[in-house]
């Protein structure tokens, strides 16, 4: 039987999304007892305590379906951002999200720009529903808003800007993407992805959400990163009711379960946990730029939970060597990126592991010369 007859046109030549290791796995197959996770951007300390205990109050209903409207969890995150529960939608992480907002806007033969590099998601799941896709290189490892302006045509339907962006780490301004927004026709849906938005320390960060009832635009977030639930997979969507009715249409019935429905309710009221998460993450991101800096390596300067740094053309041995020393990083040549490594910002024992392994490698490169 040729598959190739028969499967979905879109997908013969779609290289699936890698992700990191994980640990379990890592210390299966290379015999190791101990192995810090620097590869996926997750939050190192764990989610909030309140978190833990709403897990366990509903581990008795797990036999009944989850509520399939996400109701309360909308509710909570109506008051907590001040907007009606109706500009909501709860997605299966904020990939989902993503996944919904071309499912229900793109028509055959529509265009979806991107940029490079940038999260691998986007280019996947618009091959996925045959978008004609284009992509506009970054600037200095930043969005070239100019240039994506430029490139948009009559057939333009979805435009998708990460800010900050992963794995740059970088973000556009609040001038920059008002100035970009100005003009752009509203036939065309923006999607801000803001999944590292709790992060961002910074005066002249855009208010996305104010465009919502301006113009067809998308704002993601997700309870992956500085809430530390990536593995219940919880994100949502941010947009007027018009758009989220969209969204819903093209949702499955119970796509977000029991428990990260209880897990993100709690998770929200405990912000004093979030600020904590994001000082030690600036703290160890301050960290390894003075170490980088010390070693000459040179890297992106991040404003999220992990850092792009130039190696050279050692980058992937260099992996393979953090990897049987017990640390997973991200390999960036899935980006077209192969000087270049990703580290997620760690606990202060695994950033200062992470330090002394890689001046461990470069001096037994340089010796080796």
């Amino acid at each position: 039987m040729e598959i190739e007859n028969i499967v979905r046109k879109t997908i013969i030549d779609l290289k699936p999304y890698t992700p990191g290791k994980p640990i379990e796995e890592v210390k299966r197959e290379l015999g190791l007892d101990e192995v810090f996770k620097l590869a996926s951007n997750e939050n190192p300390v764990g989610p909030s305590p309140k978190a833990i205990g709403a897990i366990n109050t509903v581990l008795n209903n797990l036999n009944r379906y989850p509520d399939a409207s996400c109701f309360y969890l909308k509710e909570k995150l109506a008051k907590f951002w001040k907007l009606d529960i109706d500009n909501f939608i709860i997605g299966n992480g904020s990939d989902e999200i993503i996944a919904l907002t071309l499912k229900a806007f793109l028509n055959p033969g529509e265009e979806v720009i991107i940029s490079n590099p940038t999260f691998l998601m986007y280019e996947i799941l618009a091959k996925i529903e045959g978008a004609v896709l284009k992509v506009v290189a970054m600037k200095n490892f930043r969005y070239d808003l100019d240039a994506i302006k430029k490139s948009i045509t009559d057939r333009t339907k979805i435009i998708f800007i990460a800010n900050p962006d992963n794995p740059c780490g970088t973000y556009v301004n609040k001038k920059e993407v008002e100035d970009f927004v100005k003009g752009i026709s509203k036939e065309i849906v923006l999607f801000f992805d803001e999944a590292y938005y709790e992060f961002m320390d910074v005066v002249d960060y855009p208010d996305t959400v104010s465009f919502i009832n301006e113009r067809p635009c998308v704002v993601s977030r997700t309870f992956s990163k500085v809430y530390g639930l990536a593995g219940l997979r919880v994100g949502y969507g941010i947009a007027t009711p018009e758009v989220i009715q969209c969204l819903g249409k093209v949702k499955d019935p119970f796509n977000v379960n029991s428990l990260a429905q209880a897990a993100a309710l709690s998770a929200l009221d405990d912000q004093d946990f979030v600020q904590g998460v994001v000082r030690l993450t600036k703290n160890g991101r301050e960290y390894l730029f003075k170490e980088f800096k010390r070693m000459d390596i040179e890297y992106i300067e991040s404003y999220t939970n992990c850092i792009l740094v130039k190696i050279g053309d050692k980058s992937g041995e260099l992996c393979e060597y953090l990897l049987k020393n017990g640390i997973i990083i991200r390999n960036m040549a899935a980006w077209g990126l192969y000087d270049y490594i990703r580290v997620s910002i760690g606990l202060e024992n695994e950033n200062e592991k992470l330090i002394v392994l890689i001046e461990e490698f470069l001096k037994k490169e340089e010796k080796e010369k």
